[in-house]
């Protein structure tokens, strides 16, 4: 019978609407703010929805603290892209090699990469839009001047894998070269299946998570026109409110969350600073509907389900969920429901839960790794985020078993906490996490 390996995470890079580190992330979460505000990255003035949670203050080649050195004969980094370089890059891939060069740099590993081959470490960055803005701009070129002005870096700009293609070339890792696309299930799915290839013994390090920026006319507009998005435009900080009964739809966010997993025996050999250990991963497909859940969030609560049971755990050790909640009317009440029909049993506490989306808004690919690392960090410092913005608990999300956390984080007694993020085309997946 196969040995299965534990797999731990070891370092951690953001760059979100509440931050551009880990600590500023997570101080600000607890306190309970909002990344929410009008839209700047383009003229939304006569848009349906004026409001998103952008990331603030980035600068896609700020320097490092300090230079790392990833190998014999290579240049040394002293940020993640050049200045000369950086308009070879989409929005989402400027974020998502912030966050991975930064996670590794974090990580450790380079004061031991002799003892890394090259071989044993890859990359997992998904993406669950892409390009969009780049596309959109390309396109209104091309309407006005022609083929002539469609830049060479085109291409470039919007394909998906390009994080993931270069944080191997970066950072010299030449094994498994992954791009999850899941749409708002994507960087879980990258952790997910990031810890597979290590449990299983086909790498030992990964750096996995997602990215995406699509705040632009087509991504806010495509997204109204599916009633999908809320249009509080007057009250930003309060547009996002899973589980309230007033809530009236997600609000767009962007950023990137990367993670690296290591083999923990390798890990705990080094020295290395653990986060947390993953424990169970959960993958379903709900084969229902392309937008709206299964009934009873069936799909869910079986990738909830499956996660518990790969981590060995029974439901009343769950002590945190951060859920997916989007604050989309139907969502809320299909996955409250799920949690509670999963995790709720046996419980001697009622469940902590919250949607840290209410204070990020909803950053598609990246929500998975970022809802993970917070779910990481609520280990770690034993205390739970909150969800923002309920002020009437919406009855039928409402369940004996639930606290959902209103207002600002608090401290608890946590050992285990899981992650859970859907996407459309019904892709679900759970994440269990235990202290290390």
């Amino acid at each position: 019978m196969e040995s299965l390996r534990r797999v731990v995470v070891t370092g951690a890079g953001t760059a979100n609407p509440l931050g551009l580190s880990v600590e500023d992330t997570w101080q600000r979460a607890l306190e309970g703010r909002s990344g929410t505000g009008p839209i700047t990255l383009f003229d939304a003035s006569s848009a349906p929805v004026r409001i998103a949670a952008e990331v603030k203050g980035f600068d896609p080649s700020a320097p490092l603290d300090r230079p790392l050195h990833v190998g014999m004969g290579r240049d040394p980094i002293a940020q993640a892209i050049l200045p000369k370089d950086v308009r070879r890059f989409g929005r989402y891939s400027q974020l998502g090699l912030f966050a991975g060069v930064r996670a590794y740099a974090d990580s450790g590993l380079e004061g031991v990469r002799e003892d890394l081959a090259p071989e044993r470490a890859g990359v997992n960055i998904g993406v669950g839009m892409g390009g969009l803005p780049e596309i959109q701009e390309v396109y209104q070129d091309f309407q006005k001047r022609g083929y002539r002005r469609i830049t060479a870096f085109f291409i470039l700009q919007v394909i998906p894998n390009i994080v993931s293609g270069q944080l191997s070339i970066l950072l010299n890792f030449r094994g498994p070269n992954h791009c999850n696309v899941t749409a708002c299930a994507t960087s879980a799915h990258s952790i997910g299946e990031s810890y597979r290839l290590i449990r299983h013994g086909y790498a030992d390090v990964m750096l996995a998570g997602g990215a995406e920026a699509v705040v632009c006319e087509m991504g806010i507009g495509g997204f109204a026109a599916m009633r999908a998005l809320s249009t509080r435009n007057e009250c930003p900080a309060a547009a996002s409110r899973p589980f309230d009964r007033d809530r009236d739809g997600f609000v767009m966010g962007e950023g990137a969350t990367v993670l690296v997993l290591e083999e923990y025996e390798r890990a705990r050999r080094r020295g290395a600073r653990i986060y947390g250990e993953i424990l169970g991963y959960g993958a379903t497909a709900d084969a229902h509907h392309l937008t709206s859940p299964a009934p009873d969030a069936e799909g869910a609560a079986r990738a909830m389900a499956e996660a518990l049971r790969e981590a060995g755990l029974r439901p009343g050790q769950i002590g945190y969920v951060n859920a997916h909640a989007t604050s989309t009317p139907a969502g809320d009440v299909e996955e409250a429901r799920a949690i509670a029909g999963v995790f709720g049993m046996e419980r001697e506490e009622r469940l902590l839960v919250s949607s840290t989306k209410s204070m990020t808004g909803h950053m598609l690919g990246a929500a998975g790794a970022t809802e993970a690392l917070f779910s990481l960090l609520s280990l770690r410092d034993q205390k739970a985020p909150p969800t923002c913005n309920i002020e009437n608990l919406d009855p039928d999300c409402a369940h004996p078993a639930l606290d959902f956390v209103a207002g600002r984080g608090r401290e608890a007694a946590l050992d285990y906490a899981a992650s859970n993020s859907f996407g459309f085309g019904g892709a679900n997946a759970c994440l269990i996490f235990g202290r290390e």
